[in-house]
């Protein structure tokens, strides 16, 4: 007898990725070494799901280079941008409309519908202020032109680790970023419609980063995040609430040994249904059709 195999849960969609793709000890370790350099985004975007444009948070770009990355990536391709410092690195925060607003007119947007969740990453020196956080996150714009906008704050003060940061970012629809294996504080609450991850733990020790066990963690916590719960053993400022529907998550591997995020997010992407442990002889194989990283 044919056993029926049990339906899933449902589940939002997980997106992987790293930090930009523009870095020179990435060229014949991640990248082929004959890779044009014109290149690189085409590939890095055939490889992971997700990156996270930070060119944007030092500096503004030119709207025909949002159309030319949006041309040269997979239709299901997803970025994330940092916003501009200039509206996040400031002394008084409700005093940034015009910064956000040249940000979203000066051509982002030609990203289309490969545009992804926003990052306003703010110092970790800047504190909490309820009265001027609040009216920051109250300019940020829902929607434009019929697109949706989702907000994340990476917010890297204690000061934030406060039940009315997490009460105002949940009116807000805003995700609080969630710090990993990171020396900023952890803020794991669910605050929106989606969850953003930033972890920082590669080390040089580990040939692809982090160790598989650790990866299998990360793995785990995806799925829980896409299922819409809470991993249980993140921290929280408040006591969880109850999953009520699945969330897409975006999870980059930022910082640490910048050299090897490319692997260690490769083996996350590959097969949500396995362990990452499973995963990282089938992306060796597949990056080795190609190069060989350094071990």
């Amino acid at each position: 007898m044919t056993k029926t195999k049990a339906a899933s849960a449902p589940q939002g969609t997980i997106h992987v990725g790293v930090g930009g793709w523009t870095y020179a000890p990435w060229r014949g370790t991640f990248y082929p070494a004959k890779l044009p350099q014109r290149s690189e985004l085409g590939y890095a975007s055939r490889h992971l799901t997700s990156i996270e444009i930070n060119g944007t948070y030092y500096g503004a770009q030119k709207p025909e280079s949002f159309a030319k990355w949006h041309d040269e990536t997979p239709d299901d391709f997803v970025f994330a941008v940092k916003a501009p410092r200039y509206a996040t690195n400031r002394r008084v925060l409700a005093e940034a409309g015009a910064t956000i607003d040249r940000f979203f007119t000066g051509g982002v947007m030609e990203l289309k519908r490969k545009l992804g969740p926003i990052n306003w990453q703010f110092m970790p020196t800047k504190t909490f202020d309820p009265v001027d956080f609040a009216a920051f996150l109250a300019l940020l714009p829902a929607e434009i032109g019929g697109h949706t906008l989702r907000h994340a704050a990476e917010v890297r003060h204690a000061s934030f680790q406060n039940p009315d940061f997490i009460a105002m970012a949940r009116a807000r629809g805003v995700a609080v970023v969630v710090a990993g294996d990171s020396r900023h504080p952890q803020i794991a609450d669910g605050t929106a419609g989606f969850v953003y991850a930033r972890i920082m733990g590669t080390t040089e020790a580990e040939p692809r980063g982090y160790a598989p066990g650790a990866l299998d963690a990360w793995a785990d916590r995806a799925r829980t995040w896409a299922k819409g719960d809470i991993p249980a053993d993140l921290t929280c400022v408040v006591t969880p609430e109850q999953a009520t529907h699945p969330k897409d998550v975006y999870l980059y591997v930022i910082s640490g040994h910048k050299q090897s995020n490319p692997a260690a997010a490769g083996d996350l992407k590959n097969d949500w249904g396995e362990t990452a442990r499973n995963c990282v002889g089938r992306w060796r194989a597949l990056v080795d059709s190609n190069h060989r990283p350094a071990d």
